[in-house]
């Protein structure tokens, strides 16, 4: 009778039902299927203690500080810095396109927000200047993975919340990674730059520089608050967030101003997306339970070994399953089904908990931009009009970069473990 819990799930993907039901609903089947149903009377305790994490309180705040800096004038700022400092060079708007991700990342935490706000306004601007519609869209979903990885991360944080491991030092670890991917990015942007002859910003277009910092300082000083109260012990992450809250609100007021309306859409929108993110977590704490009673954890640990895959070998190949899972998965529902059961294996194989939550985070964030369901590039595809296929196929350059620092990562731990160790956040 197992067999109809994967044919049943599929059934209840193709009908369109939340992802949150459809993992729900195979659980309940699954511990039917299994006769394990006299176990369910516990479930309501498993499903409380998934969620009754502190950490995750950052998770809505800091969903919230975004929301309210996307609809506060921020945008405009953070792309006027990025045009002032590396405008200027071959291929500059698509630098500029880049380093507006690294800027954003720390503002907003999201690969779906940078690649939606960032669509409606670099994307035009590049092709007003003798860009490609497919190349404009296809660099903004690329850069957009680098905000899942500068703090504040929400996946980082929920990351942090399944495996009980320091949100602060995952935060800290996820600064020299975004930096690489950034690198790399700005890499494959030169190459297209010199093949293609792409142009450069004339001289009167990019705003002077130290008018254009000046006027991002106070869109710049978030990270520096949140990631320096952390650092120094001033603050918890989940303080931090609270404190994100009201220096966004200050910031969007020292720009533009938030109405009421605007304020309702962003308190809105955190709610659904808290929401969803909560009923997920409930869900998968039943597949969790499922799993521990059936010892699917320790099963995959004895597999491991009379495989003789080892440490690295093992780490590979959790790569390329969670790859896969990311080109269809949205990244919370990966992150919460797989990092339960594939994680415990790696940490027991001696895997270092903050370098496996940057691999995976990072891992996972590429999913976004991989067919056949990249989020971000659904989104660049639905605000730019481009077609999906055709952004994909433009889009394929960047994902190589993206894999081959993901390699990088996975063969040296130390740039995720550098700033830990130096700033005492990690042994």
């Amino acid at each position: 009778m197992i067999w109809l819990v994967p044919v049943v799930s599929l059934v209840f993907l193709a009908s369109g039902l939340a992802l949150a039901y459809v993992i729900g609903g195979s659980a309940m089947l699954a511990f039917v299927a299994t006769e394990k149903t006299r176990y369910l009377a516990i479930m309501p305790q498993k499903v409380f203690s998934q969620i009754s994490v502190f950490s995750l309180l950052a998770m809505p705040l800091f969903i919230l500080a975004g929301e309210v800096m996307n609809r506060g004038g921020v945008t405009k700022a953070l792309i006027d810095l990025s045009m002032a400092l590396v405008g200027r060079v071959r291929g500059g708007l698509g630098h500029v396109n880049i380093m507006t991700s690294v800027f954003f990342a720390g503002i907003s935490g999201s690969a779906v927000a940078d690649a939606a706000a960032l669509s409606n306004t670099l994307v035009p601007a590049m092709k007003e200047r003798g860009y490609t519609a497919a190349y404009a869209g296809a660099i903004t979903a690329a850069s957009s993975i680098i905000g899942p990885i500068v703090p504040p991360s929400i996946i980082l944080i929920f990351y942090g919340a399944l495996m009980q491991t320091s949100v602060a030092a995952l935060f800290v670890a996820g600064i020299l990674p975004g930096l690489v991917l950034a690198g790399a990015l700005f890499a494959v942007n030169a190459w297209y730059a010199w093949r293609e002859d792409h142009p450069r910003v004339e001289k009167g277009d990019a705003p002077p520089v130290l008018p254009a910092i000046w006027k991002a300082l106070p869109a710049m000083a978030l990270p520096f608050i949140i990631v320096g109260g952390i650092v120094f012990g001033w603050m918890t992450p989940t303080e931090a967030a609270a404190v994100a809250v009201v220096a966004a609100a200050a910031v969007a007021w020292f720009y533009e101003g938030l109405n009421r309306s605007d304020l309702w859409e962003a308190l809105s929108r955190t709610a659904v997306l808290t929401g969803s993110i909560f009923m997920i977590l409930c869900a998968v704490a039943a597949f969790g339970h499922l799993a521990a009673l059936e010892r699917i954890p320790q099963a995959l640990a004895a597999l491991v070994d009379r495989m003789g895959l080892g440490p690295v070998g093992y780490l590979l190949v959790m790569n390329v399953l969670f790859i896969i899972a990311g080109m269809v998965l949205d990244v919370t529902v990966a992150l919460a089904l797989l990092v339960p059961l594939l994680a415990p294996v790696a940490l027991a194989n001696g895997a270092d908990p903050v370098h496996l939550g940057i691999v995976i985070c990072f891992n996972l964030s590429i999913g976004l931009v991989s067919p056949p369901l990249g989020g971000c590039l659904l989104i660049v595809s639905t605000v730019t009009g481009v077609r999906y296929w055709e952004l994909a196929r433009k889009v394929i350059p960047f994902v190589i970069a993206e894999i081959v620092v993901l390699g990088l990562l996975v063969a040296v731990p130390d740039i995720s473990l550098l700033l830990p160790r130096l700033m005492g956040l990690w042994n």
